[in-house]
């Protein structure tokens, strides 16, 4: 075995402590959307709609454990744009672009990974 290739134990227990790593940025990103709420920075809407998109990045997480690394890596970008490229580091608290957007990203990595049953209805956008 050479120095960059792994046993099938340590790329489960890899991918287990990335998934977790994951989960507690879904966790962290709608904790501060609430606490934004608060502040009036979002709808009721907006947090609803976040709150499902999270729950659906969850359940991928959860179901992708111990898909390949490309799935893994699909999912972390979701998440990733999600949570990540979701905030102004100058005003952690305020949305920089409006939830329907990340439905539209996180739909379509969904689909790429051939989910369709967990596609997030896209809201009407008035």
């Amino acid at each position: 075995m050479t120095e960059r290739q792994t046993t099938p134990a340590v790329d489960r227990k890899n991918s287990r402590h990335e998934s977790d790593v994951l989960l507690r940025q879904l966790d962290g990103h709608l904790a501060r959307l609430q606490a934004g709420q608060s502040q009036s920075q979002h709808s009721g809407h907006e947090l609803a709609l976040a709150e499902r998109i999270a729950a659906h990045l969850r359940q991928l997480i959860r179901d992708t454990v111990r898909a390949s690394a490309v799935d893994r890596a699909r999912v972390r970008a979701a998440v990733h744009y999600f949570v990540v490229r979701n905030r102004d580091a100058r005003h952690p608290h305020t949305h920089v672009r409006p939830a329907h957007v990340d439905v539209w990203v996180v739909n379509d990595i969904i689909r790429d990974l051939g989910r369709h049953d967990l596609l997030i209805p896209e809201p009407a956008i008035a």
